[in-house]
């Protein structure tokens, strides 16, 4: 799956003020409503905070990837947010996130889910990809440089055991 798959320009917000881990949330909820019609805010919003109640989705340097499965999401969808400053958002090496990127996917979507969270996962761990994006200075420039990101793996690929 490409990345212009599961993100809409529409979902993808520049130099956001926001305060906090919960208004980062609920904007992302909002922003995931817009990709998947047919669901409310309210219920994105629990998916994405249940997630978190397991576990903070801060993956350090910066970055976090609040996820959610719902059974009315039709296809993964995917919103981002750069914060104009940090928040705290209880990431493991304790640093402030500035880079937020909620996916949203269908209930029975296990396999697809971890495909897709590892490619978000490895496209916010790229530091230097990071520091490009915290560098866009308005929407459509994030959009543009998130969709021109290639994988250096093929996350096609059936997963090897490790032996």
């Amino acid at each position: 799956m490409e990345i212009d798959e599961i993100f809409l320009p529409e979902c993808v917000i520049a130099q956001k003020k926001i305060s906090s881990k919960k208004r980062a949330l609920e904007q992302l909820s909002e922003l995931l409503v817009i990709a998947s019609p047919g669901l409310t805010q309210p219920e994105v919003f629990e998916s994405l905070v249940g997630r978190e109640r397991l576990g903070s989705t801060g993956l350090g340097h910066g970055a976090a990837l609040p996820h959610g499965r719902l059974k009315a999401v039709e296809k993964p969808v995917c919103a981002l947010l750069q914060l104009k400053t940090g928040i705290d958002y209880d990431a493991v090496d304790g640093q402030s996130v500035d880079l937020v990127c909620a996916l949203l996917v269908p209930e029975e979507a296990t396999n697809e889910h971890l495909k897709l969270l590892a490619m978000l996962a490895e496209i916010f761990g790229d530091e230097q990809f990071c520091q490009q994006l915290r560098a866009a200075g308005s929407d459509a420039d994030l959009y543009q440089l998130l969709t021109q990101w290639q994988s250096k793996y093929d996350l096609d690929q059936q997963a090897r055991p490790c032996v």
